[in-house]
């Protein structure tokens, strides 16, 4: 079985990693090879444009930023979906909302490609380990046909429906992922404003029953208050903005998000977007 594999960043370059590490045969692709160097080192196959990717591989895994990077290197000059062959499968592990996957799931079928939306939960040291939990939409056939190139990355691998399921849970999950992280700052903020110093404030509230699990990993990040990049803050934000969308397609008011959003939008503005997403504390500790 031939994969290929679009978009080398901080997780996709981990995530090919661990199919390499299972012998799988990679073909890899970025927009700046730079990033995949090391994946070629071990033994990944580079291929110049996102088209000579597609054209030999059964599988085809996209990792991309954000909706219109996906379209257009989809679609684009040079883009995959023309280089791929009937009847393989493409499998978008990108971040992006449900309304984008069920119409890249259209298209892709009436070019005869398969189509399963799977993005992955988790940030750097989770896709290292081949810990990320996918949540998948698509055909049940083509589900259990990736699965278990799914389970080399990741930990949990869900399947919840047709496509478009699978970014619907990510948009649930991410929803919690950003409020968790600024209501969290907001109490830092507090606890040190009423007296406490950081550490007895950390101290208290990491792991504790009204504190995010995920919260015990950026201790050291709030201790130092040194923010080297997971997930981008400038990621979060996207994130934020297609839950808006998602909220907007479906009529529903979702007042917190919003306010979670436009802290992001701020950070973002200011120059923390390149941080990891726990740096929205940094921003309120500079902002007060």
């Amino acid at each position: 079985m031939k994969i290929a594999f679009i978009g080398t960043g901080i997780m996709g370059s981990r995530m090919a990693h661990n199919l390499l590490k299972n012998n799988y045969d990679l073909i890899v692709c970025n927009r700046t090879k730079e990033n995949a160097e090391t994946l070629i080192r071990n033994g990944a196959k580079w291929a110049a444009s996102p088209f000579e990717a597609a054209l030999n591989a059964d599988i085809l895994f996209t990792m991309l930023s954000e909706p219109q990077v996906v379209k257009d290197t989809a679609f684009g000059k040079n883009g995959f979906l023309s280089g791929m062959k009937k009847g393989s499968l493409w499998v978008d592990c990108s971040t992006v909302n449900p309304e984008f996957s069920k119409e890249m799931a259209l298209k892709a079928n009436e070019s005869g490609i398969r189509f399963i939306d799977a993005p992955a939960a988790g940030s750097k040291q989770p896709a290292e380990q081949g810990e990320l939990i996918f949540f998948t939409g698509g055909n049940k056939n083509d589900f259990e046909e990736v699965k278990p190139i799914l389970e080399k990355m990741g930990k949990k691998i869900l399947y919840l429906g047709e496509a478009g399921k699978g970014t619907s849970m990510k948009m649930v999950v991410n929803l919690l992922l950003g409020a968790a992280i600024a209501s969290f700052s907001e109490a830092m903020i507090l606890g040190e404003s009423l007296g406490f110093d950081r550490e007895t404030i950390l101290g208290v509230l990491i792991g504790a029953s009204v504190t995010a699990p995920y919260l015990t990993a950026k201790k050291e990040k709030f201790l130092m208050n040194k923010y080297e990049t997971e997930f981008p803050l400038k990621l979060m934000y996207k994130d934020l903005r297609l839950i808006q969308e998602a909220a907007v397609h479906c009529n529903i008011n979702i007042p917190v998000t919003e306010v979670v959003k436009k802290l992001f939008f701020e950070a973002n503005q200011n120059g923390y977007g390149e941080l990891d997403f726990s740096a929205l504390y940094k921003f309120f500790l500079e902002k007060n």
